[in-house]
């Protein structure tokens, strides 16, 4: 179902531009959440000693770190949004469009917690962002919208 966040009685490019604007921002958020929220997570689950992670219930203590505790509530707010996303553009659009967050990932990886990034991987990184600028410029919707059930 899709819902019009939009005045009915607007012209119809409003409504598209104003859509349009909403996938951007919500893409852009996606993209970006996703990776910060998985710096907090490994920066805190760098800070438990490795004999804790080997058991279940140690893994829930790790819950009260509180970098993975703010890691663990971005991933909660990236998966709202990501599902708003889906609402709003089709998921093959959608999922290589925001594995950019892949490639801020390893960024992030090598200036904040000093991972040694082997060449491979900067390849595999670049090779994601081609794939998201080709498909970048396709149509972010190619089916028609469901109407909205009364």
């Amino acid at each position: 179902m899709r819902m019009m966040t939009t005045d009915p009685g607007a012209p119809a490019s409003l409504q598209d531009r104003t859509n349009a604007l909403r996938v951007v921002r919500l893409i852009v958020l996606v993209t970006l959440l996703k990776p910060v929220s998985n710096l907090f997570l490994a920066w805190g689950m760098r800070q438990m000693p490795i004999s804790m992670v080997a058991h279940p219930l140690h893994l829930l203590q790790a819950l009260f770190d509180p970098f993975v505790m703010v890691g663990v509530i971005m991933q909660i707010a990236w998966l709202l949004l990501r599902m708003s996303l889906l609402s709003a553009a089709d998921l093959s659009f959608v999922l290589p469009v925001t594995a950019a967050g892949y490639v801020i990932s390893t960024i992030l990886g090598r200036t904040i917690l000093h991972e040694q990034v082997s060449p491979s991987r900067w390849a595999g990184a670049i090779l994601i962002s081609a794939g998201m600028a080709l498909v970048a410029t396709t149509p972010r919707i190619t089916s028609e919208p469901a109407e909205v059930a009364r």
